[in-house]
């Protein structure tokens, strides 16, 4: 540019001028620097991939029945798909001398019957990750659902801490103790330094959030430290060490993350996971470029960005370049070859696993258990739904059958029932409901054999304490949540939402229950599964000291206990079937077994729903009462109870001014 602004410079200079360039650029290859690398002031560029709270989706799914190697089909995510998407974009990225990261958001494990391997000692899904190419992941609430001491197992046989070379498990404000596996064999860590091919340098640091920790079932001796402080402790570090560009990856519903923008400078990007949410466009928040891939491997995440070393500032490029911020993981991904061979091997060892754990009925995750010609919700939340009612009705009739007598009542939480049935569409699987695609909305947790699934338990209350636990269940999913919302098989009750709290103390952030949220609760006395006939119900009355049979998973049973710790007036005392009360360290008592096994709720509901009576196809069919819901959680509405109070002090108010009034008007009279 010189050459040409200066019209007196003379022919000789120039052509010394573009000597020297010339010799400036030979050196510069002699000495190793790369043509990619950037001048003072020029823009670096980075590509980040990500995904966040795959869930252990190794295969296509929603439904995976639709699934067809050969012709287009709606099937979303499996690791084979998403290995082609990361490699063709790599290809290209390097042919522009462009970095690529690829990261993930934690929750890569749970609930997917591929993640039942895990207590088996298998680790398939970051195994895989590794040969996709993941830079980093983190830790989410899931990859605790087995405990931490499984998690540390899972690690080492996915090669950490030497694994580390090639996908960095990042845990910043994970505290684990010093003799613990996962801190003595250096199996997570705190913060990660890179310097990318084209001299950019990344720092990356790992959250997990406040509603995730919240969430985990099983993270002791685990503890966690404030997200904030963490973050900004880890900012500090990372720019201490040169970096340029920093990254949150962060297990937290985008409202946190927004928060810690908010609250932290000097994060760039956000990667975040745990709410599930497919953010079409970053959120920007404080210029910190936030965002979230969905969940199951349903997209991959993709982000341009521009870095300019002289000022610091970070461009967002997916707009001028017209890139989307999502990519559907769809059927115009064909399967990479080496990543679908290992999902078969880990396929055929989980089959054999399914057979073990059912006794045989299933010889394959996708053999068809039942036909339906219409879909099964779980939705909408903080309300009854088909599906609550479903998984239910399973776990008390099928343990009902297991024990030998009745059980009155079934109850199962939102948090624990991961999405609605979908029957296959396509005509090679049309109406067909899969072992896997069944199994893999209800295989949460591990039992205390050791093996993955709640188990089931049958626990005796009395008729009061199923008054109390209605009101819990009020209380629960006005505090916490759809997650926390409890379905129930074996009753129906009216109640009125707002009539759960009576106020919140001030500064303890402590709900005070009214215990009367509850406006009626009736028990139903039919025969399978609970049905309609207003003649098969009688009133649950308060006060009721008979026992009944509450069947319920190993989770919930440990937690219904702990409310009456924090609520004496909502006390639940678990007891056996003679009435004898059962300890928090006995709770093992009350599972239910067939010949020495746990029975799991997942297998529960694989026997309901082949129990289902045989249609004109052959298979069982799910009877149409699910594609509904079935007035067993009717929400009243009505003046709430903490209006009383307040319209009886301004009736007594009005009833004093009326009377002062009325004294005044005497005397005046009287004059």
């Amino acid at each position: 540019m010189f050459i040409y602004a200066n019209t007196r410079v003379r022919l000789p200079i120039a052509i010394s001028l573009v000597f020297f360039l010339l010799v400036s650029l030979i050196i510069a290859g002699v000495t190793g620097i790369s043509s990619v690398e950037a001048a003072p002031g020029d823009e670096l560029y980075l590509t980040i991939l990500h995904t966040n709270d795959e869930h252990g989706s190794l295969i296509p799914h929603s439904p995976t029945v639709d699934f067809h190697p050969e012709r287009e089909n709606p099937t979303r995510g499996g690791y084979a798909r998403l290995a082609t998407a990361v490699k063709q974009i790599r290809q290209i990225k390097a042919a522009e001398g462009e970095p690529v990261l690829l990261l993930s958001a934690g929750d890569y494990i749970g609930g997917s019957p591929h993640s039942w391997l895990i207590p088996e000692g298998y680790a398939p899904e970051l195994t895989l990750m590794q040969l996709i190419g993941y830079d980093v992941v983190v830790i989410g609430n899931h990859e605790y659902d087995f405990g931490p001491d499984i998690l540390a197992a899972y690690y080492l046989e996915a090669g950490y801490p030497a694994a580390h070379e090639q996908t960095v498990i990042l845990a910043s404000n994970a505290v684990a103790p010093p003799d613990h596996p996962l801190a003595r064999n250096d199996l997570y860590r705190e913060s990660h330094l890179m310097v990318l091919e084209n001299g950019l340098t990344v720092g990356l640091f790992g959250l997990i959030g406040e509603q995730a920790i919240s969430y985990t079932t099983a993270n002791g001796p685990v503890e966690f430290t404030d997200q904030h402080e963490t973050a900004r402790r880890m900012v500090d570090e990372l720019q201490k060490q040169g970096a340029q560009l920093i990254i949150a990856i962060t297990h937290s519903r985008e409202e946190e993350d927004q928060e810690l923008a908010r609250d932290v400078p000097g994060i760039d990007v956000i990667v975040g996971g745990h709410s599930h949410t497919a953010l079409e466009e970053p959120i920007i928040e404080n210029g910190t470029v936030i965002l979230q891939a969905g969940s199951l491997l349903q997209y991959l995440g993709r982000l341009e960005l521009a870095f300019n070393p002289s000022t610091g500032e970070v461009r967002v490029r997916n707009w001028e370049n017209n890139l989307p911020f999502l990519l559907p993981l769809d059927y115009s991904y064909p399967l990479d070859r080496e990543i679908d061979a290992l999902v078969e091997e880990y396929t055929v060892i989980l089959n054999e696993l399914v057979v073990e754990k059912t006794g045989g009925s299933f010889e394959h995750i996708l053999d068809t258990v039942a036909i339906a010609d219409f879909e099964i919700p779980n939705y909408p939340p903080l309300q009854e739904s088909p599906f609550g009612n479903f998984v239910t009705d399973a776990m008390r009739l099928v343990a009902s059958e297991k024990i030998g007598r009745r059980a009155d009542f079934a109850i199962q939480a939102n948090g624990a029932i991961r999405g609605s049935v979908t029957p296959g569409t396509m005509p090679h699987a049309l109406g067909k409901v899969s072992v896997y695609d069944l199994a893999s909305l209800v295989g949460l947790g591990m039992g205390a054999d050791g093996s993955a699934g709640y188990a089931i338990v049958a626990a005796y209350l009395t008729g009061e304490e199923i008054c109390r636990a209605l009101e819990v269940a009020a209380l629960l999913s006005e505090m916490m949540g759809d997650t926390y919302f409890l379905q129930f098989s074996g009753l129906r009750y009216d109640y009125n939402p707002q009539n759960a709290i009576l106020f919140t103390v001030p500064f303890l952030d402590l709900p005070i229950p009214t215990t009367r949220a509850v406006i009626k609760a009736e028990r139903y006395t039919g025969e399978g599964r609970q049905g309609v006939d207003d003649e098969l119900y009688v009133p649950l009355e308060r006060g009721d000291e008979e026992l009944y049979c509450l069947i319920t998973d190993s989770y919930i049973v440990s937690f219904l206990p702990m409310v009456g710790e924090l609520m004496p007036q909502l006390d639940i005392v678990l007891k056996d079937r003679e009435g004898n009360p059962v300890s928090a360290d006995e709770l093992d008592k009350l599972i239910v077994r067939v010949d020495g096994e746990e029975l799991k709720v997942w297998a529960a509901v694989l026997e309901y729903a082949a129990s289902q009576p045989t249609g004109s196809s052959g298979l069982p069919e799910i009877d149409s009462y699910y594609a509904a819901t079935a007035g067993r959680i009717n929400q009243v509405w009505s003046i709430p109870l903490v209006t009383w109070p307040i319209l009886v002090v301004l009736a007594l108010i009005a009833g004093i001014v009326y009377l002062v009034k009325r004294r005044k008007r005497r005397k005046k009279l009287t004059r």
